[in-house]
């Protein structure tokens, strides 16, 4: 968005540039001669710039951005022939998961509105997401199989903001969507690069302690849960900046508060809820309710977009299993700040949660040294989804079970024990 003349703008342009600098520093630690492919809402032009303007500083050597508009995506809901809903761009995908096999980093910048869909049919949105799923899937695996360094950040698109700040005029919200952004990214400090090395190294270390003690598994506990998710075999816990396969240090997610491993895909037992809402391609989806035996969700409930969490749980086998567990506490700065922001890059970050479909492949110890069918046969689940869904709160405790079946308080009424 532009301001009037003479009026402030409402995104402090030099904490933006700031969050440019951590995207390449920080989140992709962009080699020199790398390539880069970038995804960004139009509305998130500013960003784009300031983030090309830094990568190539680092020496990038060619950045590439493909942008996607709010209202020509609605255009394809209202004036497009249904059979459009079961394609998708294979050709544009192919092309993405070939510059990541030839070593291009990728950089994603959120900030649609998540509510934009919301009043779309939800079959012909559930049909777009698959077939979306499944002509990505080539390149989504570069990324979950951390083959390459890769980071998201987010811009406040009016549309967003709005959504997060309804009662406020469009600049207030902006302004305030852009702080909240800024402060959970760590770019609102003299020096967010140190700012976010320390922060690394107290992800590392909780990561470490996980890591020493070898759990079987997870045991949580609070109103609505009584959950036992069991660990992949080999599973490795972590948080922060991790080494991708090409040898390069990242931070994928900015913002981070969690450490995070792989569950094992036949090992989750018992009944857990949701504790805050999950926004999915449009629809909120409220007060889950699911049970799993045997690692497989055997029932799930909502009060609101139950039919559309049914149709993300449909889309294969493994979209009714775990790919990730993650710990969260709850005294991070994204819950105290009291926002939802529809966003599960952040709200993710301000409760323990997981996920339902793909894992990690880099949450193995020897990671390099598996195969597709190793890390199946240690417990990693394969779907076409990935989707966070928050289980934490200053309510929930948790107990890590070792083989023996002793246990060891890891949290206790959302914090860290």
């Amino acid at each position: 968005m532009t301001s009037p003349a003479n009026t402030p703008d409402p995104i402090d342009p030099v904490k933006l540039d700031k969050l440019a600098e951590v995207a390449i520093q920080v989140g992709l630690q962009l080699q020199r001669g790398q390539d880069l492919v970038m995804t960004a809402p139009v509305a998130a032009m500013p960003l784009v710039r300031l983030i090309t303007k830094h990568a190539y500083k680092a020496g990038a050597g060619l950045v590439t951005t493909l942008y996607s508009d709010e209202d020509t995506t609605l255009s394809r809901y209202a004036y497009a022939p249904d059979e459009s809903f079961d394609r998708a761009s294979d050709w544009l995908f192919k092309g993405m998961a070939e510059a990541f096999a030839g070593g291009a980093a990728r950089l994603a910048i959120s900030g649609d509105n998540p509510m934009m869909l919301s009043a779309q049919d939800p079959a012909k949105v559930a049909r777009a997401n698959k077939a979306n799923s499944i002509a990505y899937k080539p390149a989504l695996e570069k990324i979950s199989n951390f083959d390459i360094n890769w980071n998201i950040v987010s811009y406040p698109n009016p549309s967003w903001a709005k959504l997060v700040f309804p009662n406020d005029p469009e600049e207030v919200a902006v302004e305030k969507l852009a702080n909240a952004i800024f402060a959970a990214s760590r770019v609102d400090v003299a020096d967010p690069v140190a700012a976010w090395k320390e922060h690394n190294a107290n992800l590392a270390r909780r990561s470490a302690w996980l890591n020493g003690e070898r759990f079987a598994a997870l045991h949580f506990t609070g109103p609505g849960t009584d959950l036992t998710v069991g660990l992949a075999d080999g599973h490795l816990w972590c948080g922060g900046a991790s080494e991708a396969k090409n040898g390069v240090t990242c931070n994928p997610n900015i913002p981070t508060e969690e450490v995070f491993t792989t569950p094992h895909a036949l090992r989750v037992e018992g009944h857990v809820s949701s504790t805050k809402p999950l926004s999915h391609q449009g629809t909120l989806i409220d007060n889950i309710q699911v049970r799993f035996e045997g690692g497989r969700i055997v029932e799930a409930k909502a009060s609101r977009g139950e039919e559309v969490l049914n149709k993300v749980l449909d889309t294969d086998e493994g979209a009714r299993r775990l790919g990730e567990v993650a710990l969260v506490p709850h005294s991070s700065p994204i819950s105290a700040s009291g926002i939802l922001f529809y966003n599960t890059l952040f709200d993710e970050n301000a409760s323990c949660h997981i996920a339902l479909g793909q894992c990690y492949s880099g949450c193995f110890v020897d990671d390099t040294k598996l195969t597709p069918e190793q890390i199946r046969a240690q417990g990693g689940n394969s779907s076409l989804i990935h989707i966070d869904w928050m289980i934490g709160s200053g309510q929930v405790d948790i107990d890590g079970v070792r083989a023996d079946g002793s246990r060891v308080p890891v949290m206790r009424k959302g914090e860290w024990a």
